[in-house]
């Protein structure tokens, strides 16, 4: 069960003289705005609100009330109303999934992510311990190549070694005999930003979610050819579920991590044994066919631009993943905290978690986004379409320049995959309500034996909140006040691992 930061001590109070906050503060004037506020009369109303929203770096101010009713009476067991807090308004978390945001609410997504992909791998949260023993397998789908660009190589051979040092049409080096490490800022720049596809790469880019979903369709009908049965028949023989999380790669393109596991028939409540003539090799077989298989011809974006073939990489990687093996060993089996691990991980960077702020690639790809939008909307505006911008395949790509045109999902998953977010968000919000009320009472409480109560449908509900609410703003008053949410996260997340290290340390084994 994942465990909101808010269920933590205040970060304020109660660490002694070692536990300063290792505050980042941009500019004098930020660092007087955190002095300002630790010395306000009215820092302990801050605090409180702070440790009541996890730590939120930015969260939402409503404004209203709701009132509590016992489902089956209609009695009114409690109201609440945000004038009983301090401005008059009810902050709640901002949610944002991306770490560069808010570190405490992607924290938590984050562990959301993984006990919902680890479910999927070796059972719990509702979901059987034997959906294990069905094959599993780790791909990674990436982009095809739109220039040479710098990148480590296998074996720590150089980067693009070639005889006589040819040049590029442009007069630059078409070669390097470097031997570039994880860390070095060249990885990911083309070697000729001129000679770069630069338009290409931003249509794959927008047109990335498609690729995938015509991925699946192709893995189906390869699995169906296999087992000499009818697409529309598949689901009487077996069925195919996965996670998928997108993640930049330093070259500014997005390229897809999913599980992919192979269940038997579609049975109410049960995950069926897999048939026996697929196991895990020929599962990866399947998923790189039909990887290599997936084409769609893009549209052009505007006047004078042609149609793009559009396919995905050529480097397909599919690994085994098996239960009780922890290794980084490629010719060995994956474990599943590695895998989820590996996903949840990925599920809350961003464009700018990848490549920094001063990276001319990255600048460049956005400029040509941006560019094409500017296009595409004058063209539509000069034609005088009958319809809506949005309306053309285009027509939002300037609403996505910020994640390099990709417009897709960072985190997806089949519906019979494992648990969803809703249902592990439903079952936190409910252990803080019985955590809050064992604490009240002074009795313990045994979270694991109520797993599958807390994971329950809203229809098991025993009480009833009816409420009004308007937005009201969002965000704390100054730079000092987020720079403290972020701090205050921090510590929260030191405090949480040291009481989990402790945990373990004193487990007998």
């Amino acid at each position: 069960m994942t465990v909101d930061a808010a269920t933590t001590p205040n970060p304020f109070a109660g660490y002694g003289e070692d536990a300063a906050l290792d505050l980042d503060l941009e500019s004098p004037a930020v660092a007087a705005q955190v002095v300002k506020r630790l010395l306000s009369p009215d820092f302990e109303d801050f605090s409180d609100q702070l440790t009541r929203v996890g730590f939120c770096a930015n969260p939402i101010h409503l404004t209203g009330s709701s009132t509590t009713l016992d489902a089956a009476t209609g009695e009114v067991l409690s109201t609440y109303c945000s004038d009983q807090e301090p401005g008059g308004s009810t902050l709640v978390r901002c949610g944002n999934r991306r770490a560069s945001e808010c570190p405490s609410c992607s924290r938590i997504y984050a562990a959301d992510m993984f006990h919902l992909i680890r479910a999927g791998v070796a059972g719990g949260k509702g979901v059987p311990d034997t959906i294990s023993e069905n094959p599993l397998v780790f791909a990674t789908l990436t982009a095809p190549s739109f220039g040479h660009v710098h990148g480590t190589r296998d074996n720590h051979r150089r980067c693009r070694p070639r005889a006589k040092n040819p040049r590029c049409p442009h007069g630059r080096p078409a070669t390097c005999m470097a031997f570039h490490d994880d860390e070095d800022p060249q990885l990911g720049h083309p070697l000729c930003w001129e000679c770069y596809d630069y338009a290409s790469h931003v249509v794959w880019q927008w047109w990335a979610p498609e690729l995938w979903r015509r991925f699946t369709i192709a893995l189906r009908r390869a699995l169906a050819q296999h087992l000499a049965v009818r697409e529309t028949k598949l689901n009487t023989r077996a069925s195919l579920q996965y996670a998928k999380v997108g993640e930049y790669q330093r070259r500014g393109l997005i390229h897809f991590h999913a599980l992919i596991r192979l269940d038997g028939p579609k049975v109410d409540g049960a995950f069926g044994p897999a048939p026996a003539d697929v196991d895990a090799d020929k599962l990866s077989d399947l998923i790189r066919d039909a990887a290599a298989s997936v084409r769609f011809t893009a549209p052009p974006m505007f006047a004078g631009d042609s149609e793009r073939v559009l396919a995905l990489g050529a480097q397909v990687d599919a690994r085994h993943v098996r239960t009780g093996h922890r290794t980084d060993d490629p010719g060995k089996p994956l474990a599943p905290e590695q895998v989820a691990g590996y996903l949840a991980k990925y599920s809350t960077k961003s464009a700018s978690d990848t490549t920094d702020q001063g990276n001319a690639h990255l600048h460049r790809i956005k400029t040509v986004a941006d560019e094409f939008a500017r296009a595409v909307e004058d063209e539509w505006n000069h034609a005088g379409r009958p319809v809506e911008l949005r309306d053309w395949p285009y027509g939002l790509l300037g609403k996505w320049v910020h994640d390099l045109g990709f417009r897709g999902h960072f985190a997806s998953k089949s519906r019979r995959y494992s648990v969803t977010l809703g249902q592990l968000r439903r079952a936190r919000r409910r252990a803080q309500l019985l955590l809050a009320d064992a604490q009240r009472r002074g009795e313990p409480v045994d979270l694991a034996s109520m797993e599958a109560q807390l994971l329950a449908d809203d229809d098991a509900e025993t009480t009833l909140i009816v409420g009004s609410w308007s937005f009201a703003g969002i965000g704390w008053d100054t730079p000092g006040d987020v720079a403290l949410a972020k701090a205050a996260a921090a510590r929260a997340r030191e405090h949480a691992q040291d009481k989990a290290a402790k945990k373990r340390v004193s487990k007998p084994d």
